[in-house]
């Protein structure tokens, strides 16, 4: 492997915040040159009104997003909010490689669906790759080792997670100001959330078997973060959930299996996942519990990783740094 390749790079929905986190790690990867980012309604400016300390790039100017006006570029992070990209981003010429780190692409035919821990195989192989939604991040790290090693049935699967407000995006509306989400805690999306379908998709070509699941997403007032935890029916017990998980991610560079529940905070600024297991086979009780940072893992963390492997780097190449604290 060439350490020293140099690859060029665009952002799209750059001012947002997963595509400004996506802008923080290309600043400082060892392998990309970014030489595009565009917006809408900060295109025209320079990078650095927007982004004061975000240094050398910081000269670029924001491009208004048009698909047909692209420079010439080995790969293209597009962060666009679900409904925004599925038109344009077909008019990016087939040498551009792209990572989707928005909705509109998920197990849509000729793109890849970028679980990069579980299939990191498929991504190389990838020119179009549909980042992972946050939430499905977290759970589905949790939940992988045991629907494919068959301790737990993925049905009649319940699945409370908790994130922090940014995952609503930075056009998320007056109701996410400080005033609204401070000292307060809202469920939303209630039978009807829109990460339902590919947290199913990916639990049943994980087992082998149909899947159904209950979701109940919750606003808490943090920035950043999530905590998913799932509850199965089962007779496994906490060693076996946890060895199953330690060898189903052995090597896996991102995932740490631990075993104590673990905190959103432990993965703050981070591509990493904490994955822990209870259980009490007496009662038929599996706990699976995941946890990230919802713009890390579960936002342009994973979109780096897969870009990476898509590229032929080391997949931890511009993600080595440790996690924020406190």
């Amino acid at each position: 492997m060439d350490k020293s390749r140099r690859f060029r790079v665009g952002i799209v929905g750059v001012s947002g915040y997963g595509g400004g986190e996506a802008l923080r790690l290309c600043a400082s990867h060892p392998n990309f040159d970014l030489v595009y980012v565009a917006g809408e309604g900060s295109a025209g400016q320079k990078l650095v009104e927007r982004f004061p300390g975000i240094g050398a790039a910081g000269e670029l100017t924001i491009e208004k997003w048009n698909p047909a006006e692209l420079p010439s570029l080995d790969l293209l992070f597009a962060s666009l909010p679900s409904g925004e990209s599925k038109s344009a981003l077909a008019r990016v010429p087939d040498q551009t490689r792209i990572v989707d780190i928005g909705g509109d692409h998920r197990y849509v035919e000729g793109w890849t669906y970028g679980l990069a821990d579980v299939w990191p195989e498929r991504i190389r192989q990838a020119k179009r790759v549909a980042n992972p939604g946050c939430y499905p991040a977290a759970t589905l790290a949790a939940l992988a080792p045991l629907v494919a090693n068959r301790l737990v049935e993925p049905t009649n699967l319940i699945i409370d997670a908790k994130s922090g407000v940014s995952g609503a995006g930075r056009g998320g509306g007056g109701t996410f100001g400080y005033a609204e989400v401070n000292e307060d805690v809202a469920a939303y999306g209630l039978l009807k959330h829109a990460h339902v379908p590919e947290m199913t998709q990916t639990l049943q070509e994980l087992s082998g078997k149909d899947a159904s699941l209950v979701f109940t997403p919750h606003l808490i007032p943090m920035t950043r973060g999530i905590l998913s935890t799932c509850y199965a029916r089962a007779s496994a017990s906490t060693k076996d959930c946890l060895e199953a998980a330690k060898s189903f991610y052995k090597d896996r560079p991102f995932v740490r299996v631990v075993e104590k529940a673990p905190h959103s905070k432990w993965a703050t600024g981070s591509n990493l996942v904490f994955v822990s297991y209870f259980a009490d086979p007496a009662r038929q009780i599996v706990i699976a519990l995941g946890a990230i940072d919802n713009l890390g893992k579960g936002a342009a963390g994973q979109a780096v990783q897969n870009a990476n492997l898509m590229l032929g780097l080391d997949e931890t190449a511009g993600l080595g740094g440790a996690p924020l604290w406190p």
